[in-house]
């Protein structure tokens, strides 16, 4: 039975939703009201489809004064999990790598190694998530993804195990790049069903669990690929139903802000679910838990 899961990360995106709005790389957190609709557009489709979605949140995002939007898609069963507070790079080992606002505001990370920053990110959006919304952390997503995962980092590894997470969701498989306004073509489109079997989940030697993200993921499309939104839909589908006919996991990644925009009717994501809805007794809908539940021990020796 093939896992398929929609998960959201809740930040805003540069470029959107005009090309030229780069200040949201000092904003992350501060989701705007097209990105909270979107969300809660994706997360009603999933659950009348009997699924949830999954998402990731900024700590930063929990500042904002009215969160009960959010808390209702809790209470509805879609799971939450940790984004870090900053959106900060947790595999930077310099200050300067972690994130544009701590360049431009120094003094929010002055005397601290990049080790405490990025602990600290952490922390803060687990103490976020449980004041804000009474639940614990369903997992957790690294910002940015990276083709090995965290297999290089043991260290980063032990601090997400330190802060309490079994699973983690760190790896985005490497693929060709979208040529900007190029359609993809089916070479391209080859290339991206050949990557879904490095996004299958597995298991580090420590134990901690990856749940890799599916490419391409919107940003990837749009931003980097100036995509038009039909080349998308079909490169997802294309993926999806590859995915379905060996009975393995897909990770669908989205971001609001730049999914609300690019695709307001979400075409996307009714798209999905009427592939798993075609394929039901060989497909389900899932959140990342279940993804975790589905990974490859870890090689001995």
């Amino acid at each position: 039975m093939a896992r398929i899961a929609i998960s959201l990360d809740l930040e805003m995106s540069r470029n959107f939703p005009r090309w030229e709005d780069t200040h949201w790389d000092y904003e992350k957190g501060n989701l705007d009201e097209t990105s909270k609709r979107c969300t809660t557009a994706v997360c009603d489709m999933v659950r009348s489809a009997g699924g949830v979605a999954h998402l990731f949140v900024l700590g930063r995002m929990f500042e904002q004064a009215d969160v009960d939007w959010l808390l209702r898609l809790v209470r509805q069963g879609h799971p939450v999990g940790n984004h870090t507070y900053d959106h900060v790079n947790i595999t930077g080992r310099r200050l300067e790598e972690l994130q544009y606002r701590f360049n431009r505001a120094p003094w929010l990370v002055e005397g601290k190694t990049p080790e405490q920053v990025i602990r600290d990110n952490i922390r803060l959006t687990t103490a976020a998530i449980e004041t804000r919304l009474g639940v614990k952390p369903a997992g957790f997503r690294t910002p940015g993804g990276f083709p090995g995962g965290l297999a290089d980092r043991p260290d980063v590894r032990g601090w997400l195990k330190e802060a309490g997470f079994t699973w983690v969701s760190a790896r985005y498989p490497t693929h060709p790049a979208a040529a900007a306004g190029i359609e993809p073509d089916a070479r391209f489109i080859a290339a991206l069903v050949a990557a879904q079997e490095q996004a299958q989940p597995f298991t580090y030697p420590d134990g901690l669990v990856e749940v890799p993200m599916s490419p391409i993921s919107d940003i990837g499309a749009f931003r980097t690929g100036r995509w038009k939104l039909p080349w998308f839909i079909r490169a997802t589908r294309a993926c999806l139903e590859a995915v379905i006919d060996k009975g393995q996991c897909f990770d669908f990644l989205g971001h609001p802000s730049c999914l609300g925009v690019i695709d307001p009717g979400l075409e996307t994501i009714r798209m999905i679910l009427e592939v798993v809805e075609k394929n039901r007794h060989r497909a389900t809908l899932v959140g990342l838990d279940a993804l975790a539940g589905q990974a490859k021990p870890a090689r001995k020796g």
